[in-house]
């Protein structure tokens, strides 16, 4: 065997240990809270010695970190959210409200798979103020996509006339949110694909010429 395949094979058993380490840290975190959960009771779920957790990620609050973000791209492939095919998708279609349905339809899907932690990530940011300042630099990086989209639709000419790119991304942020889309589906019982048609005429009145 030569090394570059041995390389390569501890390489994949390293990514399937953080594997089994995110799953078993996203369960515990929804059956018992993130406060409650310890980075041995992770281990032990994960099946692995407590170092390893320490080794991976340092802390709890990357391990939730790390969980969210596997969580909202769908999988813990190295590539960014900004970096998928679905945002080249966005910028090749020419119809712009075609390309508005892309991006809110993987929205409804990130929304989907992220919404169980959501409450668990907010009642951390609210008793620790390093996850407070986690969830100020996630709403940022929030708020960078959400621009990048209104930077796309005003390279289409799409935007409403006199409507800034720096007004329409604030528009998108304010809408498409982890806040908004909780009180709709979990408080107000609507289902995703509600959110998402609502969504969808919401912003294209908004911004949309």
């Amino acid at each position: 065997m030569t090394e570059s395949v041995k390389a390569s094979r501890r390489a994949e058993q390293a990514r399937a240990t953080r594997r089994r380490i995110i799953e078993g840290a996203r369960e515990l975190f929804l059956q018992q809270g993130y406060a409650a959960t310890t980075l041995d009771q992770i281990a032990a779920r994960a099946g692995v010695a407590v170092q390893t957790v320490y080794f991976h990620f340092g802390n709890k609050r990357t391990v939730l970190k790390e969980v969210m973000d596997v969580l909202a791209v769908g999988d813990d492939a190295p590539v960014p959210l900004l970096e998928r095919p679905w945002i080249q998708q966005i910028r090749d279609e020419p119809d712009a409200r075609r390309a508005l349905g892309i991006w809110l339809r993987n929205d409804r899907d990130i929304y989907g798979r992220v919404a169980p932690m959501l409450s668990i990530v907010r009642d951390a940011a609210g008793a620790d103020p390093e996850m407070a300042e986690q969830w100020r630099i996630n709403q940022h990086q929030r708020y960078l996509a959400h621009r990048t989209l209104a930077e796309i639709l005003a390279a289409k000419k799409a935007l409403r006339r006199g409507l800034t790119v720096q007004h329409a991304a604030d528009i998108i942020f304010s809408l498409v949110s982890p806040e908004v889309y909780l009180l709709l589906t979990a408080e107000r019982e609507w289902s995703p694909a509600q959110w998402q048609r609502w969504l969808t005429g919401t912003i294209t009145q908004a911004i949309l010429r």
